[in-house]
């Protein structure tokens, strides 16, 4: 794995060294990042360095290893291991430090759960672990001991549950896994918005490590390796990083540009690919989207500038069934491949989107309806279709997602890239939007109604029911109810903002 390096960087955001009694929580690992517990970066030398200076490089510094990087990538690593039984009494001081440094080096992104370094360090037998930021440089290092101080053993069971070994089988036990460590961080009374995205994190990585094994196995067949590079997306509550319980698959192929005589080679390849992606997903939990919202549909498998052609045309010419498309497309967001597409694409979408007024005005018209459930007199409405759910609140439908469309027309219309709903409420008052007293309101509102739907989903997961978003009234205390009602109102107040504003119509 290449990885650039800069000099100004090698410290930076560096964890104090120290342990951290009070975070041996029992779920720490799960809701902590890599940076709260890494070391400062160990010292790095240039390829061709010899012997002598490294070991002296490691001795003056007090570490137990030093980086080679050439070109500004990491080349290699030498640790006390290797000095131990590769250079003392074997070779000659100035030997050159290619012939003895470890040239495999196991990396791990400074905004990775740590639960994640933890288990690549057990896999690997690693006793630490380069930090590197999202573009490559090194910013620290990463021990086991000081990571596994966050971690009990009942823990690491649970991360071995979700780091499960690759096979389809063993993705298995990680979406039971999933709900386990969702239980107790709900437990610790984090917050759900973190929930949501170590949910997502995990679905995640689920989907890489699917991909990985359909690619191999189609390479060992008669398909050989991908003919062009190549992003997968996941949209709606995925591409927002807001992922509850059993998310069913929102998913897309984003192709890197190839000739149009390669498009049925192409093509084929990326059909199977989606195939056995899709099945596998949906045998271990991930279940097939009902609208059919997934890479074996060609509508959402495309190449670059096909993606781009697509979106033209539908801002061009809107219609409900391609608004209702738009509505789910525009939270899109890369979880494996090469994600310089999904960020061109991402970039693209935000520019394009950003002028076109009738085309998010017609945008609201489609989602004017989806109202909050309250009805005169702030009193809470229920779902009254007949069958299980009849005398309940669907506050996925009549709660979140209000509040998640509306926030999405206020970002688009201002060409905010991100997708995350609390980035977006955030970046829209540091525009002036919003001001402080809705970006407050807003933003409690959304982790009020998170905290609700997932507590009402562990309960049904509990009881053995279906997992949903609908909450009994009489499972709100008096206070609770009091504070639904006051967060649904908020979200109708910006729900009556956006008609106004999007529609110029004051009554």
């Amino acid at each position: 794995m290449d990885h650039s390096f800069k000099k100004n960087k090698s410290t930076a955001g560096a964890a104090n060294t120290s342990l951290k009694p009070s975070r041996v929580a029992r779920t720490a690992a799960f809701r902590e990042v890599v940076r709260e517990h890494m070391d400062a970066a160990p010292p790095i030398v240039g390829e061709h360095t010899d012997c002598a200076r490294v070991v002296e490089a490691m001795r003056r510094a007090c570490r137990s290893s030093v980086l080679i990087v050439s070109d500004g990538r990491i080349k290699g690593i030498v640790t006390e291991r290797d000095v131990v039984q590769r250079v003392a009494f074997r070779v000659a001081v100035d030997a050159d430090v290619n012939d003895i440094m470890s040239t495999v080096v196991h990396t791990i992104r400074d905004d990775d759960f740590l639960y994640r370094a933890i288990a690549n360090m057990r896999r690997a037998n690693l006793r630490h672990m380069p930090v590197v930021d999202r573009d490559g440089y090194v910013v620290g290092m990463l021990h086991l001991h000081k990571a596994l101080a966050a971690v009990s053993s009942r823990l690491l069971d649970q991360i071995d549950r979700l780091t499960h070994e690759e096979t389809l089988d063993g993705l298995q036990h990680v979406k039971v896994a999933q709900v386990e460590v969702a239980e107790a961080l709900f437990a610790e009374r984090v917050p759900v918005p973190e929930i949501q995205s170590l949910l997502t994190e995990i679905n995640n990585d689920i989907y890489r490590r699917i991909v990985v094994i359909c690619v191999r196995q189609m390479s060992e067949e008669t398909w050989g390796l991908p003919p062009v590079r190549f992003s997968i997306i996941v949209m709606g509550s995925g591409g927002r990083g807001e992922s509850f319980l059993y998310p069913d698959q929102d998913n897309g192929f984003i192709l890197d540009d190839y000739p149009d005589e390669q498009h049925a080679q192409v093509d084929a390849y990326f059909i199977e690919l989606a195939e056995r992606m899709t099945r596998a997903l949906d045998e271990i939990g991930i279940v097939y989207c009902r609208g059919y919202v997934m890479a074996t549909n060609p509508l959402w498998r495309k190449s670059l500038t096909q993606w781009k052609q697509q979106i033209r045309h539908w801002l061009r010419r809107p219609n409900r069934n391609i608004l209702r498309l738009t509505d789910i497309f525009f939270d899109f967001d890369a979880v494996c491949g090469r994600h310089g597409l999904a960020d061109d694409l991402r970039d693209y979408v935000s520019n394009i989107v950003k002028g076109e007024h009738a085309f998010l005005r017609q945008m609201q018209d489609v989602q004017k309806n989806h109202g909050v459930a309250q009805g005169f007199l702030g009193r809470l409405t229920t779902d009254q279709t007949p069958g299980p759910h009849k005398g309940k609140l669907n506050l996925k439908y009549h709660g979140l997602l209000p509040l998640v469309e509306s926030v999405r027309l206020l970002a688009l219309r201002e060409g905010i890239a991100a997708t995350s709903t609390l980035d977006r409420i955030a970046m829209l008052h540091d525009l002036g939007v919003l001001n402080h007293d809705e970006e407050d309101y807003l933003t409690g509102a959304f982790y009020y109604l998170t905290r609700l739907v997932l507590r009402q989903q562990l309960s049904d997961y509990r009881a053995g029911n279906e997992v949903s978003a609908y909450v009994p009234p009489a499972a709100l205390s008096k206070r609770e109810e009091d504070m639904l009602k006051d967060r649904l109102h908020a979200i109708s107040v910006l729900r009556e903002r956006i008609r106004t504003e999007f529609t110029g119509n004051i009554f």
